[in-house]
């Protein structure tokens, strides 16, 4: 199973805006003459590559190549500022950087010194050799010792220090794939005739491994460059999709449409409507299958792919607000001792027999994150219902989820506090009707005189230059001081709680 069993002339993966489309024979070619270009740098199987791209036509061509040369391969969000890149770059000991004119300029020269950099569609003189023009001088068929690459994405800690996720390389013949892979392909009906709306960007972990697997099984793809609710509508209709996935900010977006937009389109094509991300709103979900059908299929997992659950619409519909049940490890209930909880008690939740990965370069914060047996926990907290489904209750050190993407609090506020007008800081994640959560800071003033709207733009700007906007406050509040602990300890929940009472409190 890979992009050279299939037809050639099929159409692999398109490009939703641009319109380009690329065959399978051209996919073949492409992620070929990448390895070979791999290979004539030096790099063997075990080593590296980074990927830093909007969503591009060349993109996968570049992960194929890896997957096929037996690398790993890092996708760098193209939201990330210079210092989260430069980190990247260096943590990860990748050998060669594949980027676009767009996003050069967030990599310092100090963190690509030791890299191999080429740009795509470059469009001036930049130093760096033009990706199109290097991979041309390589020959289209496969290289001598093909085996299977990973991933290596990075998902941050509740630090803020992005974590490298591992997995384990066996230089496996290319075509192998994990018992995982099999129940995914399995559960979600992918093969030659599956047509996938990829609706997020490639450098996330679930929209790569899923445009990975349909162009593996031989199916076509359709790639948004930017996600619009409309435009996603247009294309399920135009391109008779079958397969999508989805975060719920996106089903809160289509359902705000007015309803003559949404029945303006044909969507019946449509047979799974896959979710994850972030929990869905129980009244949103119920929403999209009143419009959908039985069509939605969530699950629960992370980049660690350390364990997975899954949710029909049938089963939600009995259990609402489910992620569901274990299909990939078995699912525990650990108090903050390490003890087994019963069911309907909320706890840390872990996976037993699952995937086995690890934090690149971190064995601290991957001992931190098994138990002694081996059972690991991507951190969430949860409970079990008598008949084994799983519900997510809250975010362990009080992760924010805004729109799906995951945000800690703790690289916020490291930012803030280097500010020379703050003495202390908060941050934590309040009520956002579409997007689940918004980022909120709590600011205690080193003047509490300087309190108010002229101060909270500044912290804003002073955040946006220096980490991913998306990362950044929203809003700030002012405090004359922070409810700390003598030893120290913040009690962020005496903070955040009233912003959540509140929206309890208008609901009622």
């Amino acid at each position: 199973m890979y992009p050279g069993r299939h037809p050639g002339a099929k159409i692999a993966y398109r490009m939703a805006a641009s319109g380009i489309a690329v065959t399978y024979a051209e996919l073949e070619a492409e992620s070929n003459r990448a390895a070979h270009l791999f290979r004539d740098h030096g790099l063997n199987p075990g080593d590296g590559v980074a990927i830093l791209l909007e969503n591009h036509s060349r993109f996968l061509q570049i992960a194929w190549g890896a997957q096929r040369a037996g690398l790993y391969f890092t996708p760098i969000s193209i939201l990330f500022q210079q210092r989260e890149i430069d980190y990247i770059l260096i943590n990860s000991d990748v050998k060669i950087l594949v980027t676009s004119p767009a996003h050069l300029a967030r990599v310092s020269p100090g963190a690509v010194d030791s890299l191999s950099v080429f740009v795509v569609d470059r469009d001036q003189d930049d130093g760096f050799p033009d990706w199109a023009a290097a991979v041309a001088r390589f020959p289209a068929s496969p290289i001598d010792d093909e085996c299977e690459g990973a991933e290596m994405i990075y998902s941050s800690g509740t630090t803020g220090q992005p974590k490298g996720v591992r997995f384990p390389l066996a230089r496996a013949p290319l075509g192998t794939v994990s018992e995982l892979f099999r129940t995914r392909v399995k559960m979600h009906g992918v093969d030659e005739n599956t047509r996938y709306l990829s609706t997020a960007p490639l450098y996330h972990s679930a929209p790569l491994r899923y445009n990975l697997m349909v162009t593996r099984l031989g199916g076509t793809a359709v790639i948004m460059e930017k996600f619009d609710p409309e435009r996603a509508l247009q294309l399920i209709e135009a391109h008779r999709i079958t397969h999508s996935q989805w975060v719920p900010t996106m089903f809160v977006r289509m359902l705000r449409l007015p309803p003559a937009v949404r029945g303006r389109y044909d969507v019946s094509s449509l047979r799974y409507v896959i979710h994850a991300a972030a929990p869905c709103p129980i009244e949103i979900k119920r929403q999209m299958i009143d419009w959908l059908g039985p069509v939605l299929y969530e699950y629960y997992s992370g980049t660690e792919a350390n364990g997975s659950t899954a949710i029909t619409t049938e089963e939600w519909l009995s259990h609402k607000g489910s992620v569901g049940r274990a299909i990939h490890g078995e699912v525990h209930i650990l108090d903050d001792d390490g003890n087994e909880l019963p069911e309907g008690q909320v706890g840390t939740v872990y996976f037993a027999n699952g995937s086995d990965f690890s934090y690149y370069k971190d064995p601290e914060k991957t001992a931190a994150a098994k138990t002694a047996q081996g059972w690991s926990t991507l951190g969430d907290m949860g409970f079990l219902d008598g008949d084994g489904y799983l519900y997510l209750r809250d975010r362990k050190s009080f992760m924010i989820i805004s729109g799906g993407v995951n945000i800690y609090p703790q690289e916020i506020e490291d930012v803030l506090i280097t500010h020379p007008r703050v003495a202390d800081v908060a941050v934590f994640g309040i009520p956002n009707d579409e997007y689940g959560e918004e980022v909120k800071a709590v600011v205690q003033p080193t003047n509490p005189g300087d309190a108010g709207e002229a101060l909270a733009r500044e912290l804003i700007a002073w955040c946006r230059e220096r980490i991913s906007h998306l990362k950044c406050p929203r809003s700030i509040d002012f405090e004359s001081e922070l409810p700390r602990h003598p030893t120290g300890k913040l009690y962020k929940r005496k903070l955040r709680d009233r912003y959540w009472r509140l929206k309890e409190s208008r609901i009622v």
